[in-house]
């Protein structure tokens, strides 16, 4: 291709702009080293950015989606959502009566680490006295 021009590269990106977008974002990566991957033919980067779009060796989604990558300060990672525990419903758990009659205990530190304490398995010192 001697010279490249829009209505070349329209029937691959349809949007003006966005081709404008995304050969000047291709330009500035063979600028930055990438290799090419038409013949450059003494021609800049600009056209060789348009000729790649024009002969399908670049696809213009991949490089719209690298350049939108390019200018996110802020990338999200997809992270996987936590599991929802269903809660249990009266039906599969009777003999608990109503909602209203369900009673919590609560428990401080000191019946916590006093629970705790005679969890340990007896000292070495009871040995001694047999």
């Amino acid at each position: 291709m001697a010279r490249v021009t829009v209505e070349d590269c329209i029937d691959k990106v349809e949007n003006r702009f966005e081709l404008v977008l995304v050969a000047a974002h291709r330009a500035r990566m063979i600028g930055s080293g990438q290799q090419i991957t038409v013949d450059r033919d003494n021609d800049k980067n600009p056209v060789v950015a348009l000729r790649e779009i024009a002969d399908s060796t670049q696809a213009p989604e991949d490089l719209k989606e690298d350049l939108i990558h390019s200018l996110q300060k802020h990338v999200e990672v997809d992270e996987p959502e936590a599991e929802v525990v269903p809660a249990l419903t009266p039906a599969t758990t009777p003999n608990l009566g109503s909602s209203d009659d369900i009673q919590f205990d609560r428990m401080t530190e000191e019946d916590l680490l006093r629970g705790l304490e005679g969890l340990v398995p007896p000292a070495e010192t009871d040995d001694e006295g047999e």
